[in-house]
């Protein structure tokens, strides 16, 4: 599938010393959702800042549908939408005028039935003639997204849109999100829960100290990196694992000492399992119950960034 943004060794040094991206290279797919991770501080904020064109690289290039966002910034600015995290818009002005001024600062024709659309679709029209300043968080935060996409943009940006509203709005939010992918717009998120990247994205892009440190289909990120954990609840708890058990590296006694948790990985030759349960029978363990998980995308990340920042996932 063909590149809408390619990133190629975008590099950024702030005024004070601090380097916040090092030579980022990335490409994000025509029509997809890609889920960008990392930690506070990781660099996501400024990278996406700078393909918006708000914020300038010190070294790299950044092109959005063809066009260089520096010296064809106008064309390439007009593709995209950005929902920033800052809940920043303009307090006394009404819904309907202020996301039709973005609109019109695009230099986009008026609209009516367009806005219309984008108020009802984000349960925004009941509040059409209200000030922003006198809505909620997860109102402002709706009519950021309404604001963003005022102009039809190709390429949305949302930087943790869903931060501060409750459960209700942000399933809304995403109905609206897949909407949009389902027309073809191509949605960039960053988001603190990480379920919602992996119940919506197509690719995960995992950041790490102003580095891209992994870039993957989510099927398959899931697929090489999930682990699967067999908990097994003891019929009489241990205070330790017996010698007979205690160098295998895979097996954990839980903190109350009632269950045995043994991680696998689903994709090796042999799971272990079988010579697992031979050796507890035979040190005399006896077990009542068992069940398997698989791990989560959080699992995933957040043993990633682990390792990153010991220096072993280069």
């Amino acid at each position: 599938m063909q590149d809408i943004i390619q990133i190629s060794g975008l590099s950024k040094t702030y005024a004070t010393g601090f380097t916040a991206l090092k030579n980022v290279n990335l490409g994000i797919r025509r029509g997809e959702i890609f889920a960008l991770l990392g930690p506070n501080g990781a660099g996501k904020t400024t990278l996406i800042g700078i393909v918006c064109g708000t914020v300038n690289a010190s070294t790299g290039t950044v092109t959005v549908d063809g066009h260089d966002n520096v010296t064809d910034f106008r064309a390439a600015r007009e593709l995209i939408g950005l929902v920033p995290q800052e809940l920043t818009t303009d307090a006394f002005e009404s819904v309907w005028a202020t996301v039709s001024f973005s609109r019109g600062l695009f230099g986009k024709p008026k609209n009516p039935a367009y806005i219309e659309k984008i108020l009802k679709d984000l349960s925004l029209w009941d509040k059409k003639d209200n000030k922003i300043m006198t809505l909620s968080g997860g109102m402002k935060r709706r009519v950021l997204i309404a604001k963003a996409l005022s102009h039809e943009p190709r390429i949305l940006f949302l930087d943790e849109p869903t931060a501060g509203v409750d459960v209700e709005l942000r399933k809304d939010m995403w109905q609206v999100v897949r909407d949009l992918r389902a027309s073809g717009v191509t949605i960039i998120l960053t988001t603190h829960y990480i379920e919602e990247a992996e119940d919506m994205a197509d690719r995960i892009g995992v950041i790490s100290k102003g580095e891209i440190i992994l870039v993957e289909e989510k099927k398959e990120l899931m697929r090489k990196l999930g682990k699967k954990e067999l908990a097994l609840q003891l019929q009489q708890k241990l205070t330790a694992l017996p010698p007979l058990l205690a160098d295998n590296k895979q097996l954990a006694l839980s903190a109350d000492g009632s269950e045995l948790i043994y991680t696998y990985d689903t994709q090796a030759e042999r799971t272990g399992i079988t010579r697992l349960l031979a050796a507890l029978n035979e040190a005399g363990i006896r077990f009542r119950d068992l069940s398997t998980k698989q791990s989560s995308l959080e699992d995933i990340f957040v043993g990633l960034v682990h390792q990153d920042r010991n220096g072993a996932a280069k």
